[in-house]
């Protein structure tokens, strides 16, 4: 019972300094070009929970090389994470048992985020991974870790540099997430105010224009000139050459859609859709035989895409490829049994 208090005492203590920290940076923080920084903050706070800070949390202990795994672990169970660590590292690569060795694991994630020993979590992480990539157990403690490490690491970014480019981007890629369009777009494009060569914020700015449900009339004509944009900065965007072929292949424009999804495909050669992108375009102007070798590449990539198979079916089909074809159409029915087929609108002919 005394040992529970001291563990509930020592949680309230931390608590109460992360309090603290966190009040201590907005006071210091500009009301308005502070924003972004403190939603960082705060954000980081309220899905870590009272998250031990390392400065008070690390304490002055003994490596451990000689611990046994049980010792490691009872060590770990009284809240000695610091003594522990090494030990249950050990444990997770040593000649023991495997259900030792997946505790050990998953005890060391814990415990090695409750001294934010980032280092060592992520050992753990990947010991975890490699031993027991399968285990829904150990996949939930890893999901976990890496959102815990994901929004410590955002903390860092608005302690460290709350007017920077990067934690405006974070702050408006998170109001993206949460569906508050307005927000995030004043984000973006108070950053283009501010820096408008920065590469990657224009083609943000443009796929946000994209997905807003609220979209003006003029959406669409804007993000395609906020993705021209990202070009003249960045001529190695694929993603914004894609998103130019979508927008051209929706408006029928296939000789433009058929050199930017090519072009995608040359700055990453493992871009599936644009590979799809560029065959289907290729089959809609029944230019079959050059149609099958970007299909080829997609279906490489994806081969779980109905939509590849029936489109590369066609190609072979149209182009003589007879028997070939029939394979690829048994693969689509096969495919589409157990996914939404594609509306037939969206089917070359």
């Amino acid at each position: 019972m005394v040992q529970a208090d001291n563990r509930l005492h020592h949680l309230f203590f931390y608590s109460a300094i992360l309090y603290r920290d966190l009040c201590e940076a907005r006071s210091k923080m500009n009301q308005h070009t502070g924003r972004a920084a403190f939603s960082i903050l705060l954000v980081g706070c309220l899905t870590s929970g009272p998250m031990i800070l390392a400065q008070q949390a690390k304490v002055a202990a003994a490596p451990g090389s000689g611990l046994s795994p049980e010792k490691a672990l009872s060590l770990a169970e009284q809240g000695r994470c610091a003594e522990s660590i090494s030990g249950l590292k050990r444990a997770m690569t040593g000649q023991v048992p495997a259900a030792t060795r997946k505790q050990a694991g998953v005890v060391g994630v814990r415990c090695s985020l409750a001294v934010d020993d980032r280092e060592s979590t992520a050992d753990f992480i990947r010991f975890l991974n490699k031993q027991f990539a399968k285990d829904p157990d150990v996949l939930f403690v890893v999901v976990h870790a890496y959102s815990d490490l994901s929004t410590r690491t955002a903390q860092d970014l608005g302690r460290t540099a709350p007017q920077s480019l990067a934690a405006h981007k974070l702050n408006a890629e998170a109001l993206e997430m949460q569906g508050k369009w307005e927000p995030a777009q004043l984000e973006y494009e108070e950053m283009i105010r501010k820096e408008p060569t920065a590469r990657g914020i224009h083609f943000l700015l443009g796929r946000l224009l994209l997905s807003r449900p609220d979209a003006p009339q003029d959406a669409t004509e804007r993000a395609k000139q906020e993705f021209l944009k990202e070009l003249q900065i960045d001529p190695t965007n694929a993603g914004a050459e894609y998103i130019l072929g979508e927008l051209a292949r929706r408006g029928e424009k296939w000789d433009e859609a058929i050199t930017r999804f090519s072009q995608a495909t040359k700055l990453n050669p493992n871009f599936a859709e644009a590979y799809l992108g560029w065959g289907f375009s290729l089959v809609t102007l029944k230019r079959y035989e050059d149609a099958i070798s970007p299909l080829r590449a997609a279906e490489r990539l994806m081969p779980g895409n109905p939509e590849v198979h029936h489109t590369l079916a066609t190609a072979l089909q149209r182009s003589g490829h007879k028997e070939e074809a029939e394979k690829e159409f048994a693969i689509h029915r096969s495919l589409s049994s157990a996914t939404s087929r594609t509306p037939a609108s969206d089917k070359p002919e």
